[in-house]
C-alpha cells in the first residue's frame, strides 16, 4: 500500500499545497516550524480520521479560515483509493472513500494501516494509564473491528453507569436492579476486552523484545507487562464487592478502563531510571513491534511515519534503526528532520528510491 499524492487546503499552517510521493522513502526537511510534522499529521489524519497531535478538529483549521480539506490518493492491492477528509466550522467532519461518506468513522479504522513514531510518544512513558491504554487499543483496533466496537460499547455503558451513580447521589436514592443491568453489560463487554488485550500482549511481547534487542544490541534488560484488575477477579464480582466505594465516589472504580502497561529497564520503571536515549529506543521498539503486529494481522505493509526520529539517539542506535529499514520490507516510509544533509546521507545507505521535500 502506498500514498501516491497528498493535497492540503487550509490545514494547519498550509493554505494550499500538494505532494507527489515516492513509493519507498520520502524525506521532509527544513527548519522548525515550517510544517514538516503537519504533513505527517495530515497523512495520519487520513488513516484515523483525526490528528495525532491535536484531536480537536477545529484547531486544525488554518487561522482565519473556516474549513480544511485533506485529500490522499492511495494504491492498495492494485486498486486506486481516494480518501477525503473535510471539516467546516459549524458542521460535522466528513470522511469519504471514493466519493462515498462513511456513516460511522469507526468503519474506516484499519483500512489504511499506519504507524507513527514521534517525540510525542514520550507521553506513553510520562503520562497516565489512559495514554497507554489508547496505545493498546489503537494497535488491536487496526486489525480487529469487533474489538473496536466492543470498546466503544463498553465506554458508552461505563458513562451511563457513572451518570447513574451521580444521579443516585444527587437524589439520595438507589435502584439496585438498574445498577445490576449495567454491571452485567460492563462484565460481558469488559471480559471480552480483557481477554483480547491479554492475548495481544502475549503475542506482542516477544516481537517487542526482539525489536529492542536489535536497536540496543541486547545490552539492556527490558520488560513490558500488562496490569488489570481482572487478573485477580472477574469484573462482576469486583463491581458487587465495591458497590459502596462506587456509590461514595460516584464513579466506577473497577473495570478494564483502569488497565495499564508497565515499562521497565533493568527491573526498574523506565520513567525514572531510563536515560533519554534508552527511553526513545524503548518507544521506537514499541512502535516497530506495532508495525510488525499490524503487518501480520492485515497482510498489508503499514505506512511508517518517523517524525524527528534522530533526536536524542546516539549514532550507533540510529545506524541500528536504519539497518532494520534497509534489510526488511518496510513498504512506504516518511521521515522528517531538520538536517537535510544528515538525512540524505543516512537514506543513501538504504539503497532504495527516495524523494527529498525541502519545506
Amino acid at each position: 500500500m502506498t500514498l501516491d499524492n497528498l493535497y492540503l487546503l487550509n490545514y494547519k499552517n498550509f493554505e494550499t499545497v500538494s505532494f507527489q510521493f515516492d513509493s519507498k522513502i520520502n524525506c521532509l526537511v527544513g527548519n522548525n516550524g515550517v510544517g514538516k510534522t503537519n504533513v505527517l499529521d495530515a497523512i495520519y489524519h487520513l488513516s484515523f480520521g483525526k490528528s495525532y497531535f491535536n484531536p480537536v478538529t477545529l484547531q486544525n483549521i488554518k487561522h482565519g479560515k473556516d474549513f480544511f480539506v485533506i485529500e490522499g490518493n492511495y494504491l492498495k492491492s492494485d486498486r486506486e483509493e481516494k480518501i477525503i477528509i473535510s471539516a467546516k466550522k459549524g458542521h460535522k467532519k466528513v470522511i469519504k472513500r471514493n466519493g462515498k461518506p462513511y456513516p460511522r468513522f469507526s468503519e474506516h479504522i484499519g483500512f489504511l494501516p499506519l504507524v507513527i513514531i514521534s517525540p510525542a510518544d514520550r507521553d506513553l512513558i510520562i503520562e497516565g494509564s489512559d495514554t497507554r491504554r489508547k496505545f493498546i487499543d489503537g494497535v488491536i483496533s487496526q486489525g480487529d473491528s469487533d474489538y473496536l466496537h466492543t470498546l466503544l460499547n463498553y465506554n458508552k455503558v461505563l458513562a451511563q453507569r457513572n451518570s447513574l451513580l451521580k444521579y443516585f447521589a444527587v437524589n439520595h436514592t438507589h435502584n439496585q436492579e438498574t445498577l445490576d443491568i449495567y454491571n452485567l453489560q460492563m462484565n460481558d463487554l469488559g471480559t471480552t476486552i480483557f481477554e483480547k488485550r491479554t492475548a495481544f500482549l502475549e503475542e506482542f511481547m516477544p516481537i517487542f523484545m526482539k525489536r529492542y534487542q536489535s536497536i540496543s544490541n541486547s545490552k539492556e534488560d527490558i520488560n513490558l507487562s500488562y496490569k488489570s484488575q481482572l487478573q485477580e477477579k472477574e469484573l462482576l464480582l469486583l463491581l458487587k464487592e465495591n458497590a459502596q466505594k462506587d456509590q461514595f465516589s460516584q464513579y466506577s472504580n473497577f473495570g478494564i478502563h483502569k488497565d495499564d502497561l508497565t515499562f521497565e529497564i533493568e527491573g526498574h520503571p523506565i520513567k525514572k531510571f531510563g536515560s533519554q536515549g534508552q527511553q526513545k529506543s524503548y518507544l521506537i521498539a514499541l512502535k516497530l513491534a506495532q508495525f510488525d503486529f499490524i503487518k501480520a494481522q492485515s497482510k498489508v505493509n503499514p505506512i511508517l511515519l518517523m517524525d524527528d526520529i534522530f533526536d536524542k539517539l546516539d549514532e550507533n542506535r540510529v545506524e541500528q534503526i536504519i539497518s532494520l529499514v534497509k534489510n526488511e520490507d518496510f513498504g512506504q516510509l516518511f521521515i522528517s528532520d531538520t538536517h537535510s544533509e544528515r538525512t540524505e546521507t543516512i537514506i543513501k545507505k538504504i539503497h532504495q528510491s527516495y524523494k527529498m521535500f525541502r519545506l
